[in-house]
Order: C-alpha cells, then sequence, then structure tokens
C-alpha cells in the first residue's frame, strides 16, 4: 500500500472521526472472520489515486495530566519512528494546549513530512482563533472538521502530493518472497540467521523497496526465493520495546510484497492478542501463513505438552485452520531444516490452478448436500465457477441472485474447495457475481 501515515495527538481531538473520514467508512471493530475479532486502528486507503497505510494512535487514556504527556510522547515518537508521514492533530475549539507545543518541538527534529491539522474548525468563531496556533512557528495549518467533512479534500489532496507512484510488481517472476514477521524479541532475527544457513548459495543483501527492510535471494531446492526480513534492521529504543503496537507496522510494509509469511510466536510467553493481530493481517492481505513457535526448548514438557499446544494454536488462529505449525528453536537450530519443506508446499498451493471443469464439479456436489439459502422468496442458484487468479488462488462464481450469498455458506463453499483440491495454508477468495441475460 505505499506510505505509512501515522495521525497522532491527544485523547478528544478527533483523531479517530478523521481516520475514519479519510477511509471513508466508520472501521467495523468485529468482524465476520472467525477468530479475527479485534480492535481495529489500522486501515489501507486506497479510494484516491495513490494508496496508502492510515494508523490511528488513539485508544490510551492516562490517569492523569502528567500522564498524559507521557503517553503522548510515547505513542508519538513511536509514530515519528515508524511512519513516513505525520498527521499531527489539534483541538480548534480548545485552542492550543503545552502538550501540542512539546510534540510540536518534537516534530521539528525528524526530517519527515508533518501536516499540522486543526480540528473542530466548524465555522468562522473557530477559524477566528487559529491565529494561536501560528504561535507554534509553524509554515502552514491544515483547519479541518472531520465530523463535518470540512478541509478533508484539500489535505488528501496535498497528501497525495508526496506520495509515490503505486508500484507494479512483476508476478511472472518465478520466485518466492518469504517474510518474517512478530513481536519484537520473539527470535526473527535469530531465525533469519538459522534460515539462511541452510544452504550457502546466498547473494549479498541488496536494500528493500520499502524502509527498514532487507531482501535476502537464495536457492532452495532449485529454486529462487527471496527473504524480507524486517527485524534487527534497526537498534529500537526502549519505547518500542515499551510499546508494541508499531511492529504491526512494519508487518504490514512486508506483506506489501510477500507470497509467504512466517509468523512467529514465542513459546515461553504463549499466544497474545499481537499475535492474532499481525496474523490476522497477514490473511486478510491475502498471504500464505506457516505458524512458527519459537524458543521451544525453553518449554518444560511432557508427553502432552506439544499436542496441548497444538490444540491452543488452532483454537486461537481459527481463520488459519490448516497453516503448517512448527515448533523450533531458532537459538539451537532444533526442527528449523523442516520449515523450508513447508514453505514450499505451501508456495506450491498458493500457485495452484485447478480445472473448471473439477471446479464446477465441487460446486455442484455443495449445491446439493448442502443447497444455498432463500433470497426473497427465491433459492439462490449457481451457475458455473472459474478460477481467475492465484497468489492467492481466487474464484469467480455467477449465481442467479449473488447478494443473497451468506457469508456463512461463502465459509461452506470454501471449506468444500479445501477439502477437494488443498489449498493448505493459503486464504482462498470466493467472488460472486450475477450472470447476465
Amino acid at each position: 500500500m505505499g506510505k505509512v501515515v501515522a495521525i497522532v495527538g491527544r485523547p478528544n481531538v478527533g483523531k479517530s472521526t478523521l481516520f475514519n473520514r479519510i477511509l471513508g467508512r466508520r472501521m467495523a471493530i468485529v468482524e465476520d472472520s472467525p477468530g479475527v475479532t479485534r480492535d481495529r486502528n489500522y486501515a489501507d486507503v486506497s479510494r484516491f489515486d495513490k494508496p496508502f497505510t492510515l494508523i490511528d494512535t488513539g485508544g490510551f487514556e492516562p490517569a492523569s495530566n502528567e500522564r498524559l504527556l507521557a503517553q503522548m510522547r510515547e505513542q508519538s515518537q513511536l509514530a515519528i519512528e515508524e511512519a513516513d508521514i505525520i498527521f499531527f492533530v489539534m483541538d480548534g475549539r480548545e485552542g492550543l494546549n503545552p502538550a501540542d507545543e512539546e510534540v510540536t518541538h518534537m516534530l521539528r527534529q525528524v526530517s519527515k513530512p508533518v501536516f499540522y491539522i486543526v480540528n473542530k474548525v466548524d465555522g468562522p468563531g473557530q477559524e477566528a482563533s487559529l491565529g494561536e496556533f501560528y504561535a507554534l512557528g509553524i509554515d502552514e495549518i491544515y483547519p479541518v472538521s472531520a465530523e463535518h467533512a470540512l478541509g478533508i479534500r484539500g489535505l488528501i489532496d496535498e497528501l497525495q502530493d508526496l506520495l509515490p507512484e503505486p508500484e507494479v510488481i512483476d508476478e511472472t517472476l518465478q520466485e518466492t518472497r518469504l517474510s518474517i514477521i512478530g513481536r519484537p524479541n520473539v527470535g526473527k532475527s535469530s531465525l533469519v540467521n538459522r534460515l539462511l544457513g541452510f544452504e550457502r548459495v546466498v547473494a549479498n543483501p541488496t536494500a528493500g523497496t520499502t524502509r527498514d527492510s532487507v531482501d535476502t535471494p537464495f536457492m532452495y531446492n532449485q529454486k529462487k526465493y527471496v527473504l524480507i526480513d524486517t527485524a534487527g534492521i534497526r537498534r529500537k529504543g526502549r519505547v518500542s520495546q515499551k510499546l508494541e503496537k508499531y511492529s504491526i507496522i512494519q508487518a504490514l510494509k512486508a506483506l506489501d510484497r510477500t507470497h509467504v509469511a512466517m509468523v512467529i510466536i514465542d513459546a515461553e510467553e504463549g499466544i497474545t492478542d499481537q499475535d492474532l493481530t499481525i496474523a490476522g493481517y497477514a490473511h486478510e492481505r491475502g498471504r500464505a501463513v506457516i505458524l512458527i513457535v519459537n524458543k521451544w526448548d525453553l518449554v518444560k514438557k511432557d508427553n502432552a505438552t506439544m499436542g496441548d499446544y497444538i490444540k491452543e494454536v488452532r483454537g486461537s488462529f481459527k481463520f488459519l485452520p490448516d497453516s503448517p505449525i512448527h515448533f523450533v528453536s531458532a537459538l539451537t537450530g532444533q526442527r528449523i531444516s523442516k520449515i523450508m519443506a513447508d514453505v514450499e508446499m505451501v508456495s506450491d498451493e498458493f500457485n495452484k490452478k485447478v480445472t473448471t471443469a473439477a471446479l464446477n464439479k465441487v460446486l455442484k456436489d455443495a449445491e446439493i448436500n448442502h443447497p444455498p439459502p432463500m433470497f426473497h422468496g427465491k433459492r439462490v442458484k449457481f451457475f458455473y465457477a472459474t478460477q481467475t487468479a492465484v497468489r492467492p488462488p481466487t474464484f469467480l462464481i455467477f449465481a442467479n441472485k449473488s447478494e443473497g450469498i451468506h457469508f456463512s455458506y461463502q465459509r461452506y463453499l470454501t471449506n468444500c474447495l479445501r477439502q477437494t483440491f488443498g489449498f493448505a495454508g493459503c486464504p482462498i477468495r470466493l467472488r460472486f457475481t450475477d450472470r447476465e441475460h
């Protein structure tokens, strides 16, 4: 999605309202996909000429004014560290606040574009008070009303001028791009080193197309791979270690160019909400996923330990029902050698094409065994299906009433496809359309 734009500012200045306004819809907190329920404050914005990823840093409620400044400083430092462009939002009704001055001073120290936005400017009364914000020594202030959509178009036009043209990735290249993603300190860098040690046909690392990543090409079984490493490129400050939410940004940047994502879980700490969030974004972006439980050597075990852990992983990652799971130790090298076999398998599944005849037989059998729902008093009927893409496998199904197909029935059809064709570890995309008469 290109550049990352972070919205920062004090609580109640309208960051989330601005987030939703730019996105063009209210971001849902609960999704239909099983196991992917979470608080959403990251979104890809693609409704303008140049796409970007938007981040809302809201959601913290400090207990006191002193804590407010500390929390705001931490959030802003993270945004400055990880994002490409900053939207700094202030409150036009409340006026200039000492905390705004502190963050403005911090933003002057960075060489990234910063938009100084004064929100809640709904009329002449608020416009008259904009002068005090120029006391910050800012060249340009953007007065907006996120609630009433005033000034948003001009803001977006200015942002678009700073964004690069969307990168076109040639999917015909016969290489598989891997990324290793996960929370800080789960062992990503160690795993990278272990994986690149299994066969010494490694070219010199070359700078990737996104900041803070390094691409390393290598060969496995006479096939080309590129490892996109987001781990250990820069030394993280104490703030980044304390607040982990921005590890998502690095995952998002890597996922833009990834085919197979290896999501790393810390065996000692167990599965966290952040692990689910990172894996969820890989799944939503249509990437094949392999789950790696690292630091397995540090876990006290008995005969049931691995079985119990597998049940826990499957129960938590319900949206990844057949992604391979590996229990490894990047430190000792335990079971590392088995990972690439599954990477190869999942990559093959990710690129798999099925014949139209076989696909339509599965569709017909599924329809007979479990008829589609009624819609406006009429039974939904399927005419035929065809595969339109790989990476991920994508299917177009023609029906008489495509809007009447509930997501639960779509999930049923997806399961039927998996039972017949496999697609292990890969998301399956179903598209429905009405057949033209």
